[in-house]
């Protein structure tokens, strides 16, 4: 029997790689000479560096960053080895052009300017900068990393990633030709942005953008209307805000020659999305890049069982979350697939209609979240014993 074991994390209890053991653990205790392939998954939002780096046998790298407010911090990337055929689909199409065999890196934007970083009461939206970001990139490319991939999201700034050009050698001047700081409030002054000054070492790296965000940059969907307000914005703020990166914008797509405002994801991160797009990335849906990253499809070809899960499960699961896009692979190799969740809400049972053979709440008693938190890992041990006992079980197969 050869069990795929492929989680996300369960927030606030254990993260995807000790789920993973978790499960397989189970798994053997009830059927000993199963063969358990721990994959820990992400879907591009926290825990994707950490969950990247232990399915590919990579390590974390800490690193000096500036926060959002230009403070010191530390932040961490990811690097593993590549793998022959990396990045390939099952329609066996290559995904991201590059050679096989390519080290990878992998950054989260949150570990450097996360809005989890700042204090509320610190928060602000005309202020905050994406140059810690420009860090973490450096950072990768030092390790010699041929193909990046970035987790969009949780950022405290809303500069269009303005502040990860400048970390990256690029330069704003206004029309007189000043160097304008990459400060929100001050990108309405831009007129050019040079890009000569520019990492060279950019140009031979690989970008992928693992994001669900599909909001463009500007307008009433952007960046600063829908995302701002959540980072301090008041509503003259984003009015200013959103001026700020049109204009901003159009100097950026005047440098490059590339018309990024409009392409979905270009508003996520506060614009990060825009700024990377317009550094050649593209973007793709965040559970996907890490299936391809991970090896998914190849591991779950010829598998009897996968398993899967997350701290919550519910309707909105099929928009793109791990378990989704874990059960998807399955599909394609016709593998059942049961997925485990410390909450299972009301409507979740409609992913039995898109291929999940089972959803299983792991919580089995009543108790403050404290405790069922701290219970996690033996709680879905449990889970995954008893699913696993009544899967194997002889009297089922019979009837």
């Amino acid at each position: 029997m050869r069990v795929v074991c492929a989680p996300d994390s369960f927030k606030e209890s254990m993260d995807a790689g000790v789920a993973a053991a978790v499960m397989a653990a189970a798994v053997r205790r009830v059927v000993p000479e199963a063969e358990c392939v721990e994959i820990p998954m992400a879907d591009g939002g926290e825990g994707t560096t950490r969950a990247l780096v232990a399915a590919r046998g990579g390590r974390l790298v800490p690193v000096a960053v500036r926060d959002a407010l230009g403070r010191a911090a530390v932040g961490e990337i990811g690097v593993a080895g590549g793998r022959d055929g990396e990045g390939e689909h099952a329609s066996g199409a290559h995904a991201s052009g590059e050679r096989g065999g390519s080290r990878l890196g992998v950054l989260e934007v949150a570990s450097a300017v996360g809005i989890g970083m700042i204090a509320r009461e610190e928060r602000d939206p005309l202020a905050a900068t994406s140059v810690g970001v420009a860090d973490l990139v450096r950072a990768v490319l030092d390790e010699g990393a041929a193909r990046l991939v970035v987790g969009l999201g949780g950022s405290a700034t809303n500069d269009g990633g303005s502040g990860l050009l400048v970390g990256l050698g690029a330069v704003l001047r206004d029309a007189a030709g000043a160097v304008v700081p990459p400060v929100p409030a001050r990108l309405g002054e831009v007129a050019d942005v040079d890009l000569g000054g520019l990492d060279p070492r950019l140009a031979a790296v690989t970008i992928e953008l693992a994001c669900d965000v599909t909001n463009p940059l500007l307008g009433p969907t952007g960046a600063s209307a829908v995302f701002g307000p959540q980072k301090g914005a008041s509503p003259s703020d984003v009015a200013l805000l959103d001026g700020a990166l049109a204009t901003f914008v159009a100097a950026l797509e005047a440098a490059t020659g590339r018309s990024v405002r409009d392409v979905p994801g270009a508003g996520a991160a506060g614009g990060l999305g825009a700024a990377f797009l317009a550094l050649g990335a593209r973007r793709r849906r965040g559970v996907d890049v890490v299936i391809d990253a991970v090896g998914l499809d190849d591991a779950v070809a010829g598998a009897d069982l996968v398993l899967t899960g997350e701290g919550s499960i519910d309707e909105q699961t099929l928009a793109g979350k791990t378990p989704a896009g874990v059960a998807e692979v399955a599909a394609r190799h016709g593998v059942p697939v049961v997925a485990f969740a410390g909450r299972v809400a009301p409507g979740a049972d409609v992913l039995l209609e898109h291929g999940f053979t089972a959803v299983v709440p792991i919580v089995h008693e009543v108790g403050p979240l404290s405790a069922v938190l701290a219970d996690g890992e033996a709680n879905l041990a449990r889970a995954v014993a008893t699913a696993v006992r009544l899967l194997v079980s002889p009297a089922l197969r019979r009837g």
